[in-house]
């Protein structure tokens, strides 16, 4: 009787051998290396990840020189100054003229029976003619009770930067008078522009 062995049987309680082990030990070690390969990917971080995509930088906006500056600063207000000259403003000044007004000189003539006082005008103005309003008075000195025995009145213009002199005169009405004190005063001077 011929003995037969059989192949492809292994030892019972053994491990097989044979076609379909190693198949099936192939295809473990596929398996193994699949999943390392999955723990390593992952492990690192690309495991099925989004793919990474650069985005370009954005261009830098061309320069170009056009010859001339697009945006050129200068100053909207004019460059000059007017030429003109403002017209001279008018002087200011006081009425009460009698700061521009002197007096010598006061006397009484019993012969002519006549005050006199020299008053002087002075217009201190280098542009302007005033018209002065004068008045005169002789009082009474003793007592001083603010009588006057006589007033004269005038008026007269004085041109710039000038002076002007007259005599003020005033004659009493009767035909003797004693003796007696008098006081010359310039009680008014009133200044207008001509």
């Amino acid at each position: 009787m011929k003995q037969r062995m059989r192949t492809g049987t292994g030892v019972r309680g053994g491990a097989r051998t044979g076609v379909g082990a190693g198949a099936r030990t192939g295809i473990r070690a596929v398996v193994v290396a699949g999943l390392a390969l999955v723990t390593v990917a992952t492990v690192g971080g690309c495991a099925f990840g989004r793919p990474q995509v650069k985005v370009p930088p954005p261009f830098p906006s061309p320069t170009y020189s056009s010859g001339y500056d697009s945006s050129p600063s200068y100053d909207s207000s004019p460059s000059y100054e007017p030429t003109y000259s403002p017209s001279p403003a008018e002087e200011t000044y006081d009425p009460d003229g009698r700061a521009d007004v002197s007096g010598s000189n006061c006397d009484f003539s019993d012969s002519l029976r006549q005050f006199t006082y020299t008053v002087s005008i002075t217009n201190p103005s280098m542009n302007d003619s005033f018209s002065y309003d004068m008045a005169v008075n002789w009082m009474k000195a003793k007592p001083a009770d603010g009588k006057a025995y006589g007033l004269h009145e005038r008026s007269i213009t004085v041109g710039p930067g000038d002076t002007e002199t007259y005599t003020a005169k005033y004659t009493v009405n009767q035909s003797s008078i004693g003796q007696f004190w008098f006081t010359c005063e310039i009680t008014r001077a009133h200044k207008t522009r001509r």
